[in-house]
C-alpha cells in the first residue's frame, strides 16, 4: 500500500488520471492525499470531485481557497468570478451531495504514522503544530455546523492580518481561513501579506515566504502544501510545495510519502488551459 500526495488539480481531470496511471495508483490499496483546490479554472471540476469522492477513505482532501470559493458561491451567495468554471457543478443533479461532502473535508491533516502534515497554503510563524491543528478544527466545526452559510457570507477579507490569541468570532475564523488557504508571504514581524502572489524570483521587500520565516514554530515539522504555483515543486526547510502549475501548462506533481525512506517525486507535463496570471 502506497500513499501519494498530489498538488492542486483545479479541474484538470485528464491530467489527474494520466498521472495516476503513471504512478500505478491502485484505488483499492493506495491512498491519495490532495492539498486542496480540487476545482475551478480547469475544464472538468465536476469529474474531479466525483472521482475523488468515490475513493472514499482512500482519499484525504484538505480544503483550498478555490474549494471554499465554490462553497461560498453555492451556499453563501458569493459572486462568481468571470474566470470561474463552476457552473457544471452548480447545475449537476448530485450537486447537494458533492457540496455536502466537500464542506466536511478538513483544513489540515496530520499523520502520526507517516510523520507529515498536509495543508493547502501555509502556517503563520506564531503557530506551533498543536495550535495549527486546533485552529483548523475550529474552522472545520464552523464549516460543518449550522452557521456555515453566515460564515461564507463574511469570509472574504484580508483582515485581520496579524494573529492574536485574543481574536474571536468572524475575525478569528477569517484569519485561520486566510492562513491555511491563501498564505504565501509574511512580513518580517509575522503578518500575512495576502496581496502578494509572485514567485521567489520576485521577492517582496521586507518579506519572506512563510516557510522561510526564521522564527516559524513549525520548522521541525514536515509539511506538504500547494497553492503557490509560481514556485513550482520545491523542497526545503521540512516543507514540500506541490503546486507545479498544471493549470497554467506546468506540471502536475505527486510525492510518494514515506516516513523513513526518501520521498519519490512523480510528475506529468501538462499542456495547460490558461495563461499564467
Amino acid at each position: 500500500m502506497a500513499t501519494y500526495a498530489i498538488g492542486d488539480i483545479q479541474g484538470c481531470y485528464d491530467e489527474l488520471r494520466r498521472l495516476l496511471d503513471k504512478m500505478d495508483f491502485d484505488p483499492t490499496r493506495d491512498k491519495l492525499w490532495c492539498v486542496g483546490d480540487l476545482v475551478n479554472r480547469g475544464p472538468d471540476s465536476l469529474a474531479v470531485l466525483r472521482w475523488i469522492k468515490a475513493l472514499g477513505e482512500r482519499a484525504i482532501v484538505v480544503l483550498g481557497n478555490h474549494d471554499l470559493h465554490l462553497l461560498a458561491v453555492a451556499l453563501g451567495g458569493a459572486r462568481a468570478s468571470k474566470k470561474d468554471t463552476l457552473d457544471e457543478i452548480l447545475d449537476a443533479p448530485d450537486r447537494d451531495e458533492l457540496l455536502h461532502w466537500l464542506r466536511h473535508r478538513p483544513l489540515l491533516h496530520h499523520s502520526e504514522k507517516k510523520g507529515f502534515t498536509l495543508i493547502h497554503a501555509g502556517l503563520p510563524p506564531q503557530w506551533d503544530l498543536a495550535q495549527a491543528r486546533a485552529c483548523a478544527r475550529e474552522l472545520e466545526a464552523t464549516l460543518q455546523g449550522p452557521d456555515h452559510i453566515r460564515f461564507f457570507q463574511q469570509m472574504y477579507d484580508n483582515e485581520p492580518s496579524r494573529w492574536s490569541d485574543a481574536l474571536d468570532g468572524i475575525a478569528r475564523l477569517r484569519f485561520i481561513t486566510n492562513a491555511l488557504t491563501r498564505l504565501r508571504w509574511c512580513s518580517a514581524d509575522g503578518a500575512l501579506l495576502l496581496k502578494e502572489k509572485g514567485g521567489l524570483e520576485q521577492p517582496v521587500p521586507g518579506a519572506l515566504p512563510w516557510f522561510r520565516m526564521p522564527d516559524r514554530r513549525t520548522r521541525e515539522d514536515r509539511i506538504l502544501f500547494g497553492h503557490w504555483s509560481t514556485i513550482g515543486f520545491l523542497a526545503e526547510d521540512n516543507c514540500w510545495a506541490l503546486d507545479s502549475g498544471c493549470l497554467w501548462g506546468g506540471r502536475l506533481s505527486a510525492l510518494r510519502v514515506r516516513r523513513k525512506k526518501p520521498l519519490k517525486l512523480i510528475e506529468l507535463d501538462c499542456a495547460g488551459y490558461l495563461a499564467p496570471g
